[in-house]
């Protein structure tokens, strides 16, 4: 892959960050990827992925509107940059030839 690789942790917070759009933040990140993978994640390890992916220019942060539910404090948002964007379709592309290349008897012929 040409440019910022990325770890499957990374990815996958990439990816929750696209999914969530406009109100992709921490927590709403960690809820998303608690409930689709099925297991407990770190709010610390979410966020510092999300700042990593920043510090990469993968994604972009802004800062919303304070809301009384959040005690005044605001949110800080993200979206995915173009880099972010097209860093993903490589890494699906390669994923995608890595099945798509795989014999059928490699799993008994019942996966592919």
């Amino acid at each position: 892959m040409k440019g910022s690789q990325l770890g499957e942790f990374e990815e996958i917070v990439l990816l929750a960050i696209a999914l969530l759009y406009d109100d992709a933040y921490s927590a709403a990140v960690v809820e998303e990827l608690s409930q689709r993978l099925e297991r407990p994640m770190s709010l610390g390890a979410v966020h510092r992925t999300m700042q990593r992916l920043e510090e990469k220019g993968l994604v972009q942060s802004r800062f919303g509107e304070a809301t009384a539910e959040r005690g005044g404090r605001r949110k800080r948002l993200f979206t995915v940059t173009t880099a972010g964007e097209q860093t993903l379709q490589e890494a699906r592309k390669i994923r995608n030839d890595l099945w798509a290349d795989i014999p059928k008897a490699a799993f008994g012929g019942g996966l592919v």
